[in-house]
């Protein structure tokens, strides 16, 4: 006990000595974690709280145009803003970048009046199907499409978005002219006020719910990903200073005096272990506060921790864990601490990026999404979303801790057995 407890304070003094380690530790994830989140957080709400500022040019004035524009501001999803000038389609993109305008939508001249000679024509089509006589047109036309002009910037799935949501407020227009079409070719009468509303009002809606454990649910946000992401981050970055250590004991001779005394160097490896996993409880401590009490200050979501702390203590000290054995490992197999430093930090790196901690895992290519089960940095990101989104237990979580312990099992044999190899334990 007394050699543990001496080899524990050898390694806590070496380790305040490392001011960079120290620094890519502690200093370099806060930044991360605070910058981040602030850009992520303002792209969030765009999409999210922003509506949609759409340019819109009206040609027509009839009251059917009357009628689509008001179905389109129920969306509540764009920000309308109308040109009083009626602009030519060659100078739409100009008048676009004046108003600052994502979307322009143009309805045509007559637009009103053909939609209505539409709803008769398709109307009187289906009377004639049904053995009714109409005097109503039953040639089929087709009434002038209105024109959607989307910004260059927007991306493919958000402008189909937008145009899915237009196109079902035409729909409701449209439809509306059949029914008034329909009612009136039968009862030779306009189609009564609260019928319409009626039928308007008797939407078939879906039932919405969130696939949870426990019933309960965070709102997912920049925070929610970012925290927990750069805190995992920060634990695998320790292989600058704990690989750059064992590196540097087997380079000065460390491992060879060690065996002329009465200790074991295994403890010695136990002792890095003790103190490296303080110092990433300590980065787990310093991330999650500056979450729960500094976001707020700034005008961030607040990070909520979970119900069940002692599986998130648990879910940490098991991550840490897996960092740990990973930088013991990498600084066995290096040669130099310029090896182990610059292995060491890409490698990190690149399990980070196919890991999920730069994008979440739901927007990665599907071949990424194979790879990213390789990376410890997923199964860590993944114990983590589940107790602070899905309000796991440690039950939950049971698949995510099987493959942490099979990691960070397999990394310290490895380490071991090459040690042993090298004629070093």
């Amino acid at each position: 006990m007394h050699i543990l407890l001496a080899s524990i304070i050898k390694e806590y003094r070496l380790l305040v000595r490392d001011r960079v380690g120290l620094a890519l530790m502690f200093l370099m994830p806060v930044i991360l974690v605070v910058v981040i989140t602030s850009v992520q957080n303002s792209a969030f709400n765009m999409v999210n709280d922003n509506k949609i500022s759409l340019l819109l040019i009206n040609s027509d004035s009839g009251v059917v145009s009357k009628e689509f524009i008001v179905a389109i501001r129920k969306l509540q999803m764009f920000n309308i803003v109308e040109s009083k000038n009626m602009v030519a389609s060659n100078q739409v993109s100009k008048d676009m970048k004046e108003k600052d305008a994502m979307v322009a939508l143009i309805i045509p001249t007559c637009f009103s009046s053909q939609l209505n000679q539409k709803a008769k024509s398709t109307s009187a089509k289906a009377l004639t199907n049904f053995g009714l006589e109409s005097d109503s047109m039953k040639s089929e036309l087709t009434a002038v499409s209105p024109e959607l002009i989307f910004h260059p910037i927007l991306q493919e799935s958000y402008c189909k978005s937008i145009s899915g949501a237009l196109q079902g407020a035409l729909m409701l227009v449209e439809n509306k002219l059949m029914i008034q079409a329909l009612y009136k070719a039968v009862n030779e009468e306009e189609l009564p006020p609260d019928f319409e509303s009626e039928m308007t009002r008797n939407k078939t809606s879906f039932t919405e719910s969130y696939a949870l454990i426990n019933g309960s649910r965070n709102i997912p946000n920049a925070t929610q990903h970012n925290v927990p992401a750069w805190t995992v981050f920060a634990m695998f970055f320790t292989v600058i200073s704990l690989g750059g250590n064992v590196v540097k004991e087997k380079l000065s001779g460390s491992f060879t005096r060690l065996k002329t005394l009465p200790a074991n160097y295994l403890i010695s490896l136990i002792a890095k272990q003790f103190v490296y996993i303080g110092v990433i409880l300590l980065q787990v401590l310093i991330i999650f506060s500056i979450g729960v009490l500094l976001f707020p200050k700034i005008n961030l979501p607040a990070l909520n921790i979970p119900d069940h702390v002692l599986s998130l203590v648990l879910v940490t000290l098991l991550c840490g864990w897996c960092a740990i054995s990973y930088a013991m490992c990498i600084g066995v197999f290096a040669q130099t601490q310029e090896q182990c430093n610059g292995f060491g930090a890409v490698s990190v790196v690149l399990l980070a990026a196919i890991g999920g901690i730069f994008v979440p895992s739901f927007a990665m290519p599907q071949a990424f999404k194979l790879i990213m089960n390789i990376s410890p940095l997923h199964w860590c990101l993944e114990s983590y979303y589940s107790l602070f989104l899905q309000g796991a237990k440690w039950d939950d979580i049971s698949n995510n801790i099987i493959a942490l312990l099979i990691t960070a099992f397999s990394l310290q044999v490895l380490a071991l057995i090459t040690l042993k190899r090298k004629n070093l334990i």
